[in-house]
């Protein structure tokens, strides 16, 4: 059985790139745990989300088929304080598994170092200036090696399509397609 995909959620998270996420790779049979850092976290738009489990509650050697940070300024900044999930991304990409992040997130596998100079990879414009270090591109998503960053709400959906192509090909990606009557 393939690893699940993480979602850590703070207070401030964009709602829309969490739930889209968790959505989508739900609908392609992908296992799901949205962790965290309280027992409900709210939102950037007052959306209430109650997690599967505390971030805290997951053990670094639990292994994940991908990682993925959703964005939202307030979310963004919590997680990236979150020295637990800061653990936790380094023990993702010392196995080598996908690390995600879209709108703000992005900022955090800069601020943590998760990510080499040379990588290519997108983000929010109101943070960009953040990531002048890296290969900064404007496409709505980016993949690189294991990386996979997208730059905000509205390219929520093909983040997602994205993930579920990386994670369980393109006929599954083109399905859930289908079904959300994506045009």
């Amino acid at each position: 059985m393939e690893a699940p995909v993480l979602v850590p959620v703070a207070n401030g998270t964009e709602e829309m790139e969490a739930i889209t996420v968790v959505d989508l790779l739900r609908r392609a049979g992908i296992s799901v745990i949205v962790a965290g850092e309280s027992p409900m976290v709210v939102c950037s738009r007052g959306v209430r989300i109650v997690p599967d489990m505390l971030l805290e509650e997951i053990s670094e050697e639990e292994t994940f088929s991908a990682i993925v940070l959703p964005g939202g300024t307030r979310g963004t900044e919590a997680l990236s304080r979150n020295e637990h999930l800061r653990r936790l991304l380094w023990a993702q990409k010392r196995r080598d598994g996908y690390i995600a992040a879209i709108c703000a997130a992005p900022t955090i596998l800069a601020q943590h170092r998760l990510v080499d100079p040379d990588t290519p990879l997108t983000s929010h414009p109101s943070v960009a200036s953040q990531l002048s270090a890296y290969l900064y591109r404007t496409e709505p998503v980016v993949v690189a090696g294991r990386v996979v960053t997208s730059r905000g709400a509205g390219t929520a959906v093909a983040f997602a399509l994205e993930l579920v192509r990386l994670l369980r090909g393109e006929e599954a990606a083109m399905e859930v397609a289908r079904q959300i009557v994506l045009s």
